[in-house]
């Protein structure tokens, strides 16, 4: 029986048509997840959040609210469980109030599962200074539209009766630009006990949670890893890279992908451990991974524009994204 099992696991990751699922008849895979999203609904959202109406979402500014009202319509459409009133977790950074959007999608495995993976990404940006707006279409309305493009995913396949041994927690990050403070809030609830499960009304605790996903900068083709090559990802802190290579590989995506930023071992460390929000998690022993495609001469000025995206390349690294996820929670 332990031969057989871990024959099934190596199907199951090598193999992505290998197990379909049967609902309404009709058998479903992996792959079929895929078409739950488009290269249109990841360019909705990000031009939603780059567009004048949220004025940059600079934290505590009208824009913000608009920014963190609409996430929270997003995640309310896709069936997420709210783990506090309207999604919204509140917290002060600075002397202003940020807040954090917070969506449960539950595992359907029975018994539950009482572990826990958590994908975020930060939507907060610069602002408008002056008569001067930051959009922030890369950084990160990109990384929060693949965020909700995985969140469709895994909520369509869960709807076609897959089943999964985490519950899967989408995080929507404030106050990146304020040393990290949504991520440094939502770690201190982890640690504190005091974020709860919707349906049990059980603590949340490090324990639990086995992985954390992070997306920050995903929707541009300017920084490369290899000349000629605009489809890329770089996958910071990835201790199931052959993984992720297989997966590449096997869902027929072919991304250019990397392991450090751009072979430097300094800002892989600094990207990684110093100026992301999985900082705080890796301090404290969680494992943290980073996608991202990289800063590049349009991060933070007003060059960071919807229309300046690739949204064929980003919706590649999403689908990626989405399938080396659900297969390395099996394995975690």
């Amino acid at each position: 029986m332990r031969f057989a099992s871990k024959i099934g696991l190596l199907l199951l990751l090598l193999l992505p048509a290998a197990f379909p699922l049967r609902a309404q008849s009709t058998f479903v895979t992996s792959k079929d997840a895929e078409s739950a999203i488009s290269a249109e609904s990841l360019e909705r959202d990000v031009a939603f959040l780059a567009d004048s109406l949220c004025g940059g979402r600079a934290t505590a500014t009208r824009g913000q609210v608009e920014a963190s009202a609409y996430i929270a319509r997003r995640f309310r459409s896709l069936g997420l469980l709210p783990l506090t009133e309207g999604y919204f977790s509140s917290f002060v950074a600075e002397g202003k109030y940020g807040r954090n959007i917070i969506g449960l999608l539950p595992s359907s495995d029975h018994p539950a599962s009482d572990r826990y993976i958590i994908i975020t990404a930060h939507y907060d940006n610069l602002g408008t200074l002056g008569d001067r707006l930051y959009p922030g279409a890369d950084s990160n309305a990109s990384g929060v539209a693949a965020m909700l493009g995985i969140a469709t995913m895994f909520r369509a396949m869960r709807d076609a009766g897959r089943t999964y041994n985490r519950h899967i927690l989408f995080v929507a990050l404030d106050a990146k630009q304020l040393s990290m403070a949504g991520a440094n809030a939502l770690w201190a609830q982890i640690a504190a006990g005091s974020l709860r499960d919707p349906r049990t009304g059980r603590p949340i605790t490090r324990r639990d949670v086995s992985l954390l996903v992070n997306l920050d900068i995903l929707g541009s083709t300017l920084s490369p890893i290899h000349d000629g090559r605009d489809d890329y990802l770089l996958s910071l802190g990835n201790r199931h890279a052959d993984l992720l290579t297989r997966t590449n590989r096997n869902y027929n995506l072919y991304l250019d992908l990397g392991f450090d930023y751009y072979g430097s071992a300094g800002f892989t460390d600094m990207f990684l451990r110093k100026v992301s929000d999985q900082r705080i998690f890796l301090e404290n022993g969680l494992y943290s991974v980073m996608f991202t495609s990289g800063i590049t001469l349009s991060t933070n000025r007003e060059a960071d524009r919807a229309d300046t995206l690739d949204y064929d390349i980003l919706l590649k690294r999403t689908w990626l994204i989405f399938h080396w996820t659900e297969r390395v929670i099996q394995i975690l």
